[in-house]
């Protein structure tokens, strides 16, 4: 599995699933639909300074939310490139809601590529996909609350190796709310 990109134009996404989000990614939930607000608003500022080609790993929540974003984003410009990096084949087994399963297939059917990282599972698959993600991109946008958790490992992979990570920080943007982290 290779990915040849321009590294300095691309960007890829880390963040939580909806069990770990505020109202459990409930999309119809005011902190979601502000959430939705400002990724959308960090994926077009990374358009706006050249950023053309977009990684997402294919979980459910942010993942999602960012590729359908980029995908809306393709409709009115056709330089944008988005790629879907599953961790291994068979993951979309994991997918159980309708919206789970309907939200991949319209992916795939945008996307440039997907790419599997693995042809199987591991242990380690996860945070293979999520390494492969930040090697190949210049800037990540994150949506954490909980640090202590695969996207907090994810942001810190990404920043040790010089990623620009821009982070929508739940905690900070919702102080309101607490224990966010205990998810």
């Amino acid at each position: 599995m290779d990915l040849i990109v321009d590294k300095s134009k691309t960007v890829c996404f880390t963040g939580h699933r909806p069990e770990k989000l505020p109202d459990s990614g409930d999309p119809c939930s005011q902190v979601i639909l502000v959430l939705k607000s400002l990724l959308r608003q960090q994926i077009i500022d990374a358009v706006d300074d050249g950023y053309d080609t977009f990684i997402t790993g294919m979980a459910a929540g942010v993942d999602m939310w960012a590729a359908e974003i980029v995908e809306g984003l393709m409709e009115t410009n056709s330089t944008l490139k988005l790629y879907g990096a599953y961790p291994f084949r068979g993951y979309d087994a994991r997918y159980k809601t309708d919206e789970e399963i309907r939200l991949p297939q319209d992916i795939i059917s945008h996307a440039t590529d997907i790419i599997y990282v693995n042809e199987y599972y591991s242990s380690s698959c996860m945070f293979e996909r999520n390494r492969f993600m930040a090697d190949h991109s210049s800037r990540m946008i994150a949506v954490i609350c909980d640090y202590k958790t695969g996207t907090g490992y994810t942001v810190r992979y990404a920043k040790k190796i010089g990623v620009d990570v821009r982070i929508l920080d739940i905690n900070k943007l919702f102080p309101q709310m607490e224990n966010l982290t205990l998810f």
